[in-house]
């Protein structure tokens, strides 16, 4: 069975969460009572969103997908290698029995 990751809110809610809890009216805790949700969610918004509902860039995240992709590519190229290798060998060995 695969697992759920929780719970989606729409973005206008998290948008109003951090409203709420960036003008500092009421504690995080009692944000989150009022709204159902846990204060590690609140507080994950709060790092993750701006003020007005957009997704923050993820420190890293470009760095990672880049290390990635760099990954992918060296894959290819030392298979690419591996066959050119092989091949220069099999013609090498061609080419010596045909003397």
């Amino acid at each position: 069975m695969s697992e759920s990751k929780g719970r989606r809110y729409a973005p206008e809610f998290i948008q109003e969460a951090v409203r709420l809890v960036r003008s500092g009216g009421k504690s995080r805790a009692e944000i989150a009572k009022d709204l159902g949700v846990s204060q590690e969610s609140l507080r994950r918004w709060g790092l993750y969103y701006t003020d007005d509902g957009r997704r923050r860039p993820v420190p890293g995240a470009a760095e990672h997908a880049e290390i990635q992709r760099l990954r992918r590519e060296l894959r290819v190229a030392n298979e690419e290698v591996e066959i050119l290798k092989k091949a220069a060998a099999f013609f090498a060995q061609t080419a010596s029995r045909s003397r």
